[in-house]
């Protein structure tokens, strides 16, 4: 079969071939997954999934996604690990305050500055554990943000099984199709279609 670059308003047997390549293509990626999703993915959804991408939008469009989402998390993971080392950095100027404390404090009030100083270790610890917990709060917050534009970004772009939701079972179906669709692409662009 010959290459299909962007068949957009050409002879309809070349889209209605290329509508079939991609068809059977799906089909044969499909058997991939795991049986509970092959049994949701019916012709027709298959037929329309390649309906759209027969003209490679679909691809330029996920390609984009993806992008946009392995800088968000490199952005996140980055902005995590800089308030690690800045609570690594606390804790190590507290351990160096307690000990030149200890080493210059009279032997009378060791008890007492040796328990002022557990507090003080105490507070830093929950104040650590208080930053992450609200750094990853925020970590997932941004990330559902972006599944959400993602699924807003597909169902516009006319990819059937996309649209905005929060249910696990519909979201691990729509990740199955991403990997369809990426499967799909990486074998086009292989074999010199795209």
């Amino acid at each position: 079969m010959d290459g299909y670059p962007g068949v957009i308003g050409g002879d309809s047997t070349k889209q209605q071939e290329r509508h079939y390549y991609l068809l059977s293509e799906l089909q044969t990626l499909v058997k991939d997954l795991p049986s509970s999703f092959q049994q949701r993915l019916s012709y027709n959804t298959l037929s329309d999934l390649a309906l759209a991408l027969i003209d490679g939008t679909v691809y330029e469009i996920v390609q984009g996604l993806l992008d946009i989402q392995h800088l968000t998390e490199k952005n996140l993971y980055n902005q995590r690990q800089k308030l690690h080392c800045e609570h690594q950095a606390l804790k190590q100027d507290l351990v160096r305050k307690h000990k030149d404390a200890l080493q210059s404090c009279k032997s009378h009030n060791l008890a007492l500055l040796k328990s002022n100083q557990q507090t003080e270790q105490e507070a830093l610890e929950v104040r650590v554990r208080e930053e992450q917990r609200m750094m990853d709060k925020k970590i997932v917050a941004e990330m559902d943000q972006k599944v959400i534009d993602q699924q807003n970004t597909l169902e516009k772009a006319g990819v059937p099984g996309f649209y905005i939701t929060t249910n696990p079972q519909e979201l691990t179906m729509q990740m199955n199709l991403l990997e369809l669709i990426l499967k799909l692409q990486q074998k086009e662009s292989q074999s010199g279609i795209l």
